[in-house]
């Protein structure tokens, strides 16, 4: 016989309701003697009463009733049985000297018993029903049990590949342990960049007035020597891949984790089952810990390997994700100048700020150049998020610099830029706004091709956008003249693209006043003004940030001159 087929024989705790004694001292005779636990009831109130009291984990598996019962029939308490969503599970086995015709078992069988026996009743026909009813409803249950925890495994397997960074992939792992497992359950695993350990710990909720038993605490994620995984890893899967078990003692567990900087992981209070996971020789493993006795199944044990494997496998993405995006961050920051140039009259100070760690990288760019008309500065954005929108990105600003060398004014700068993309990149457009700061930086041009509109700060604390624009780059459309601006010593002028102002859902003309009246009260040094932007204007955001700022102070002849 399976080890499944065993179990759901195994015997149970009944309860026997029958109002006449004799009877019910026979009944629970043949029960005992088969090794059932028995409970007996003389009617339905006190047989209700009986289940009613007793807690979750020790409830009757079964009920024999008696059809004919002197305050309410054996009928009703079935239904009434199976109306409780604490006993609707119950097998109910009604039994009748009385009541014996087909139409009486047709009725009990319809209003939820599980069987029906009609006196004379032999004791192995008894037991026989008793074996099969709870056989099937053990079955059920563990059916129910099952699908229950796939549920939760899939669920957990989501949380762990949503996971955005090493903090937030330690709780998914754990909480999902804790969960899956009904246990309390610590996660180790290394950060993406392979920097920092982090331990996260979720311990069953045992206070008054918190969740029902089962549903685990918040989760407490802490930091940890890298050191410990090895030491982890060393105790069972050393360097191979897949996944294994381990059995550690209690004091075993907290003298390898739970010491100084691990305090947090001693959640358990007996032997404590590890499993760790890899999916790549070479790679970092992750470890996962619940109660030894949460092991005690088989389906138990596959299922949690399971999750290991998941959380290994997610861990895994996440950690090509990173080096990926931060592969790309690099390339992306070589298309960038290195320095810029120091011109007398003019104080520069640029930021450079990439999206978010889960978020493609983006085309913006910014150039300084020194040409024969004066100081260009140049910002722009191409149109996408992705590696291409970078390269084409670092072919534009190249462009850029060498027509600008050649002495070409704004305006043929951005239709040669135009001609570039529309021959070599088709469907592609980019937005740039041009500013030539003339010698003597008292005097600038500005051409924009559909960008940003820079923004001017005059010494008297006022302020206002550049608004001449022309079409973007890329649509074959000649731009229009560069339009000349005379600048007071002393004004700033900034330039950046929408990554810095731009909200969903925010119309972009109330971002860009609140912006206008940021810079009213900004600082007055130009990298502090750059500081603030950022902190006031740029935290997690899905898009690249460019920020290039000039205080055009002017030569010391033209402010002699003037």
């Amino acid at each position: 016989m399976s080890p499944c087929l065993q179990q759901d024989s195994a015997v149970a705790k009944v309860m026997v309701l029958d109002d006449n004694d004799t009877k019910r001292y026979i009944i629970s005779s043949w029960l005992r003697r088969a090794g059932h636990t028995v409970v007996e009831a003389a009617d339905g109130a006190e047989g209700l009463a009986l289940l009613a009291g007793s807690p979750d984990g020790e409830l009757p598996e079964l009920a024999v009733v008696d059809v004919k019962l002197p305050d309410m029939s054996g009928f009703e308490v079935c239904e009434q049985i199976k109306a409780d969503p604490r006993t609707a599970s119950l097998p109910v086995i009604h039994i009748s000297a009385h009541a014996i015709e087909v139409s009486d078992r047709t009725q009990g069988l319809h209003r939820g018993a599980d069987a029906y026996l009609t006196d004379p009743i032999a004791p192995d026909e008894l037991l026989a029903t008793v074996t099969a009813a709870l056989r099937y409803a053990r079955a059920r249950r563990r059916a129910e049990r099952l699908a229950a925890r796939v549920a939760a495994l899939n669920s957990s397997t989501l949380a762990v590949y949503g996971a955005k960074d090493g903090c937030s992939f330690a709780e998914a792992a754990a909480t999902g342990a804790a969960t899956l497992m009904q246990s309390p359950a610590v996660a180790v695993a290394l950060s993406p960049d392979n920097s920092t350990l982090h331990i996260a710990a979720a311990a069953r909720n045992t206070e008054q007035g918190a969740a029902p038993a089962g549903v685990v605490a918040p989760v407490k994620v802490f930091r940890s020597e890298p050191r410990l995984l090895d030491l982890l890893a060393g105790r069972v899967l050393g360097d191979g891949t897949g996944t294994a078990t381990v059995l550690l003692s209690a004091a075993e567990w907290r003298g390898t984790v739970c010491r100084a900087d691990g305090a947090e992981a001693d959640v358990f209070a007996g032997e404590v089952a590890l499993i760790l996971a890899r999916t790549k020789k070479g790679r970092p493993p992750v470890a996962l810990a619940v109660d030894g006795e949460a092991l005690a199944r088989v389906d138990d044990r596959d299922l949690l390997s399971q999750l290991a494997q998941a959380c290994a496998l997610a861990l895994e993405a996440l950690r090509s994700r990173s080096e990926e995006h931060a592969l790309v961050l690099t390339l992306q920051r070589t298309f960038l100048p290195d320095r810029l140039p120091e011109v007398a009259g003019v104080d520069l100070a640029v930021r450079y700020e990439p999206a978010a760690d889960d978020s493609e990288i983006g085309g913006d760019f910014y150039e300084v150049i020194e040409t024969p008309a004066g100081l260009l500065l140049a910002i722009g954005d191409v149109a996408g998020h992705s590696l291409k929108a970078a390269m084409i990105m670092g072919e534009v600003r190249h462009a850029l610099r060498a027509y600008a060398i050649e002495g070409h004014d704004p305006r043929t700068l951005l239709d040669r830029l135009d001609a570039l993309l529309t021959r070599l990149r088709p469907a592609i457009t980019v937005t740039v706004c041009l500013v030539l700061v003339e010698p003597g930086a008292r005097r600038i041009q500005v051409a924009n091709a559909g960008h940003i509109p820079p923004l001017l700060r005059c010494p008297d604390g006022s302020t206002r956008y550049l608004t001449e624009h022309g079409p973007l780059l890329g649509l074959n459309v000649r731009h229009p003249p560069a339009t000349a601006h005379d600048v007071p010593e002393g004004a700033t002028l900034l330039m950046l693209t929408d990554g810095l102002i731009e909200v969903p859902g925010v119309d972009l003309g109330d971002s860009l006043a609140a912006l206008q009246a940021t810079l009213a009260d900004a600082p007055g040094e130009i990298g502090d003004l750059c500081d603030l932007l950022l902190e006031r204007y740029g935290r997690e955001k899905t898009d690249d940030i460019a920020l290039l700022a000039a205080r055009l102070n002017g030569t010391p002849d033209t402010a002699t001159a003037a």
